[in-house]
């Protein structure tokens, strides 16, 4: 069962570790490119901030985003700024979002994301941790994979196999740490199956899209091509 009061500790404390590393940055380094093609880490923190800002929107009943082209536009106006303005903008946009989430609500009904995506509003507040760890990994400054919250990592493995199964393109996959599993992908209607072992760490970073596969066994097929998140 979905706790969200539980996830909003977590996205806080997550975001602490986020402001703490940030702000041993200067501005040259917020500059010089993350870890995602074509990002700096400016665009990170921006689209960080802006991130807090369209999940209080989901909270709240409006759209994400005005329009995919707004939310690229905004992302591109706020990453040149300077360090001292994206760490006050990451602070107060998260104090927003545990603001609305704080407040009383219906936890149980449904809400609409991007792309006309559904959910519960219980399990917004595991989607914004989920942003604040991986971006955080993301920018490249010495959080890695394997510092992720162990309970988060597990969950996040099993939140990506959730959204690959069924997946036509996706062979009928097992992934597994050696202690837990998971199933992904088609159905297994022929009794194939590959199987994908590794650290947790690794197997969230290939799930993720956040590392190849490299350190990963494979049995049973080729390491499947995930489609992009």
């Amino acid at each position: 069962m979905i706790d969200h009061a539980h996830d909003l500790e977590s996205v806080r404390d997550a975001t602490e570790r986020l402001l703490l590393a940030v702000g041993k940055l200067d501005n040259a380094s917020v500059t010089e490119p993350s870890r995602l093609p074509g990002w700096t880490r400016g665009h990170v923190l921006a689209h960080l901030a802006r991130n807090a800002d369209a999940l209080v929107n989901v909270l709240d009943g409006r759209p994400m985003y005005v329009s995919a082209e707004a939310r690229d536009s905004d992302i591109e106006r706020d990453a040149p700024r300077s360090l001292d303005i994206q760490l006050t903008d990451l602070r107060e946009s998260a104090a927003r979002f545990q603001e609305t989430g704080a407040a009383p609500a219906d936890w149980s009904r449904t809400v609409e994301l991007r792309n006309g995506v559904t959910d519960s509003a219980s399990r917004v507040p595991f989607r914004r941790w989920v942003e604040v760890e991986l971006h955080h990994v993301d920018l490249g400054i010495g959080y890695e994979l394997e510092d992720l919250p162990e309970d988060f990592t597990e969950r996040e493995i099993g939140f990506l196999a959730d959204r690959f199964a069924g997946h036509p393109d996706v062979p009928h996959t097992r992934v597994t740490d050696g202690t837990r599993a998971w199933s992904t992908g088609r159905e297994a209607g022929d009794g194939t199956e590959v199987i994908v072992t590794g650290s947790p760490a690794e197997l969230l970073g290939w799930l993720a899209g956040r590392r190849g596969g490299s350190a990963l066994t494979v049995d049973g097929g080729p390491l499947p091509a995930l489609p992009p998140l």
